[in-house]
């Protein structure tokens, strides 16, 4: 059958550029067209996974960000609490997901501890999952209460130095950032510190309270509504910086004389590999125009938290930065998946 030619009215329709050859065409109009993913997206509402419980630092900025995210892509943010396992559960329910941008995780800084904790683990943090949005960090601080004999940081090594493995220390669990300084803090102290690990940070606070644990390394964010009750005493920061206005007179563990390092977590977005690159800077561009609003803000600076918001770049170096430095941690100090 002979090919019919183009009707003079079609061609008008596509446009002058539809009568020029490809040569002759500009290079804008030659460009591949971006995905409408971006423009269409969300068509449904979005779900945002993470592996701990309500109340704590990962759920807190989920929650604070809802009502402007919702308000901006016109479809509700579904928050869903999937806790156990240190985290891998909720990540691999979300590295399985469908990567169109209607699930998100929450992810913390145990994503890149647990590549040095659990080697087998099902989820690789930059093959399974597109680093989105880093929101904020807040460090790791050794709290005890009041009704504790310890003053300071002092009291503790003599302690545990008097019985050896008896002290202990509550963390949200395995591989998380007060797991790890609690580690190295006894490494560099020659004491010997046992870890009890919790699945998440409000379980594993409200045993230190009831005087069940004497002891805990905690985020300033998890900690701090029980920080201003009276009901924690903070003894020491385990990373580089004083926070004064929130911990003043508060000494890091480095200054002391015990070296940690950083161990204050962060905690962003991630969205499953695969990901249309327009979806992932959409949402990375929402939630940093978010994060820019003064009383988003203030409430980050009010629970102890520093706000980031970096994007999908950096928080992917971040990442490729961070698993050699808790594998060197693993190896320095002998910590095992309990």
């Amino acid at each position: 059958m002979p090919q019919m030619k183009p009707k003079r009215r079609q061609l008008l329709a596509a446009g002058p550029a539809a009568l020029l050859p490809s040569a002759l065409l500009p290079s804008a109009l030659l460009r591949p067209r971006p995905a409408r993913a971006a423009t269409d997206w969300p068509t449904r509402p979005v779900r945002v996974v993470m592996g701990y419980p309500p109340g704590g630092p990962t759920d807190f900025p989920a929650r604070l960000l809802q009502p402007s995210l919702q308000a901006v892509w016109g479809q509700p943010l579904v928050i869903e609490n999937r806790p156990g396992a240190n985290g891998m559960i909720a990540n691999e329910a979300v590295a399985k997901s469908a990567p169109d941008g209607h699930t998100l995780l929450m992810g913390a800084a145990t994503l890149t501890a647990n590549v040095a904790l659990y080697p087998n683990q099902p989820v690789d943090p930059l093959r399974d999952l597109a680093p989105v949005v880093l929101i904020y960090s807040s460090p790791t601080v050794l709290f005890t209460t009041p009704q504790q004999p310890f003053p300071d940081v002092a009291a503790v090594v003599a302690a545990a130095r008097e019985a050896p493995g008896r002290l202990t220390y509550s963390t949200s669990g395995n591989g998380s950032g007060g797991n790890f300084a609690g580690a190295l803090f006894a490494r560099a102290a020659g004491i010997e510190l046992t870890h009890v690990a919790y699945r998440g940070t409000a379980p594993a606070l409200q045993d230190v309270i009831a005087g069940r644990v004497p002891l805990t390394f905690s985020t300033l964010a998890g900690s701090i509504a029980l920080l201003r009750d009276g009901k924690l005493r903070p003894l020491a920061i385990a990373g580089p910086d004083r926070f004064p206005d929130l911990l003043p007179g508060v000494p890091t563990l480095p200054e002391l004389g015990y070296d940690t390092g950083d161990c204050g977590p962060w905690y962003g977005l991630l969205a499953p590999a695969g990901t249309p690159p327009a979806i992932v800077a959409k949402v990375a561009e929402d939630v940093s125009e978010a994060l820019r609003q003064p009383e988003i803000r203030a409430r980050f600076g009010e629970q102890g938290g520093h706000i980031v918001a970096e994007g999908p770049e950096p928080f992917a170096e971040r990442i490729r930065h961070e698993v050699p430095r808790w594998v060197a941690a693993v190896r320095a100090t002998g910590l095992r998946s309990e």
